[in-house]
C-alpha cells in the first residue's frame, strides 16, 4: 500500500510569499542598480560619450540626460498602468523589467564620441528614454503587487521590500563602483571600465524576466468584475483627482531628499567637495546599510501606531536635520558617512510605508495607473532635476538655494500627510 504526503497549507503559503518577495524584489532591485550607476559613473559617461571641448558642459549634459529619463516616467506610468489595471499587475512588472535591460545593454555598449560624434550622446539619450519609460511602469506595478499580495495586518513591513531592494540595488552599483575604482587605472576606467556595470544591469534584468515570468496574479485583480477592469480610463483618474494630488503631495520632499543623501551625494562630495572617489563610494556603503537596517523598523511600526504618525515624524527628522546635516559634511569620507546615514534613518521613515499608503489610497481597478502617473510626473519633475539643480546651483555659488528648496518641499510633504486617511489594516479586496 502507497501512502501518498501532501505538502501542508503552510509550506505553500511560505512558497508562494517567497516567490512574490523575490520576483518582485529582483526587478525592483536592478531598476534602482540602474538609476544609481548612472549617478555614480556620470563623469565618465561624459568624458566618453561627450565631445571634451567643455568638459562642465560635458557633465551637465550628462546629468540633463538623466533629468531627460525621468520626463519619460509619467508616459511609462501612463502605459504600464493601464496594462497592470487591465492585463494584469504580473504582466505590467515583467513587461516593464525587460524594456529596463535593453535600455542597460543600449548604454553599455553605445559607442563614443571620438568614434562617431554627436551619434554616442543621442544613443544614450534613446537608452535613457527606453529605461524612463520602463522604470516609470516597474515602481507602481511592483508596489501594487506586492500591496495586494501582502497580509493586510503586516503591510506596511511588506511594503519595506521596495525601498529594501531597490537600495540593495544601489548599493550593489556603489559597491561596484567602488571595487573598480580601486582596481582599474582611470585611463582603464574611462575607457572601457564604466561599461561593465551597465552590461551587468542588462543580464540581471534579463535574469529578473525569467523570475517574474513565473509568479501567479494577485486575487483582488483576479477578483475584479470584467466590467470593471473595462471602465475608461481618464473618467477615473478624474475621479480619484484628489488622491492623485495627495502622491504627488508625500512623495516630492522624499525623492529630493533621497537622491540628495542616497543617490547623488557620494558623486557630489567626489566632484564638489574633492574627495578621493572611492572613499565617497564606500561611506555611501555605509549609509545604504543603516537605510536597509531602518527600513523594516518603520515598517514594522506603521502597522501598530498608524501610517499618518510614521509618515509625520519622518518628514521632520529629515526637515530638522538637513542644514545640520549639510554643514557637516566638508571634505571627509567619515563626515560623509554619518550625514548620509543621519539623513538616510529619518527618510527611511516614509520610504518604508509610502508603497503601501500609495496602494491603500486607490480602488483596485484603478491602482496601478492611479498610483503610477502621479508618482511619475512627481519623480520627473522633482527627483530627475534634482541632481541637475544641485550642479548648476553650486557652480554659481547658490548651494544653500538648493536646501532650502529640499526643506521646503518636506514641509510641504508633512501638510499633505495630515490630508490623508490612516489606512492601516485596510482590505485591498473590496
Amino acid at each position: 500500500m502507497t501512502t501518498t504526503v501532501g505538502t501542508s497549507p503552510d509550506v505553500k503559503v511560505h512558497k508562494s510569499h517567497m516567490r512574490t518577495l523575490v520576483g518582485t524584489g529582483i526587478g525592483n532591485a536592478v531598476e534602482w542598480y540602474d538609476w544609481a550607476i548612472y549617478a555614480t559613473f556620470s563623469p565618465f559617461i561624459a568624458s566618453a560619450l561627450f565631445s571634451q571641448a567643455d568638459p562642465t558642459s560635458a557633465v551637465l549634459s550628462t546629468l540633463a540626460i538623466f533629468a531627460v529619463g525621468f520626463v519619460a516616467r509619467p508616459f511609462g506610468g501612463f502605459v504600464f498602468g493601464w496594462i497592470g489595471d487591465r492585463i494584469g499587475r504580473k504582466t505590467s512588472m515583467t513587461v516593464a523589467v525587460a524594456l529596463g535591460a535593453v535600455g542597460s545593454l543600449l548604454i553599455g555598449i553605445a559607442p563614443t564620441f571620438a568614434a562617431v560624434g554627436a551619434f554616442a550622446s543621442v544613443m544614450l539619450l534613446i537608452a535613457r528614454l527606453i529605461q524612463g519609460l520602463a522604470h516609470g511602469g516597474e515602481l507602481p506595478s511592483s508596489q501594487t503587487y506586492l500591496s495586494e499580495m501582502a497580509p493586510k495586518e503586516h503591510r506596511g513591513f511588506w511594503a519595506t521590500l521596495i525601498y529594501t531592494s531597490g537600495t540593495a540595488g544601489i548599493l550593489a552599483g556603489t559597491l561596484l563602483g567602488a571595487i573598480l575604482t580601486a582596481t582599474l587605472s582611470k585611463e582603464d576606467m574611462s575607457s572601457w571600465g564604466w561599461r561593465i556595470p551597465f552590461l551587468i544591469g542588462g543580464a540581471l534584468g534579463i535574469y529578473a524576466l525569467f523570475m517574474r515570468a513565473k509568479m501567479k496574479e494577485t486575487e483582488a485583480f483576479e477578483a475584479e468584475a470584467p466590467t470593471e477592469k473595462r471602465l475608461p480610463i481618464w473618467p477615473q483618474i478624474v475621479k480619484y483627482r484628489k488622491q492623485a494630488l495627495q502622491v504627488i503631495g508625500l512623495t516630492v520632499g522624499l525623492t529630493v531628499v533621497y537622491y540628495i543623501w542616497g543617490v547623488v551625494a557620494p558623486s557630489y562630495a567626489a566632484t564638489s567637495l574633492k574627495m578621493d572617489r572611492g572613499e565617497a563610494l564606500w561611506a555611501g556603503v555605509v549609509a545604504n546599510v543603516v537605510f536597509i537596517a531602518a527600513l523594516p523598523f518603520w515598517g514594522k511600526l506603521s502597522d501598530r501606531i498608524g501610517r499618518k504618525p510614521v509618515i509625520i515624524s519622518s518628514a521632520a527628522g529629515a526637515a530638522l536635520l538637513h542644514f545640520p546635516m549639510t554643514w557637516l559634511l566638508k571634505d571627509s569620507p567619515w563626515q560623509l558617512a554619518v550625514s548620509m546615514s543621519v539623513m538616510l534613518f529619518f527618510i527611511a521613515g516614509s520610504a518604508a510605508i509610502v508603497p503601501a499608503v500609495y496602494a491603500e489610497l486607490f480602488p483596485t481597478h484603478i491602482r496601478t495607473i492611479g498610483v503610477g502617473v502621479p508618482y511619475s510626473i512627481c519623480v520627473a519633475a522633482f527627483g530627475g532635476t534634482a541632481p541637475y539643480l544641485q550642479t548648476w546651483l553650486g557652480s554659481i555659488g547658490q548651494a544653500q538655494l538648493f536646501n532650502v528648496y529640499a526643506v521646503i518641499l518636506l514641509l510641504v510633504g508633512i501638510a499633505f500627510a495630515f490630508s490623508i486617511p490612516e489606512t492601516k489594516g485596510k482590505d485591498l479586496t473590496v
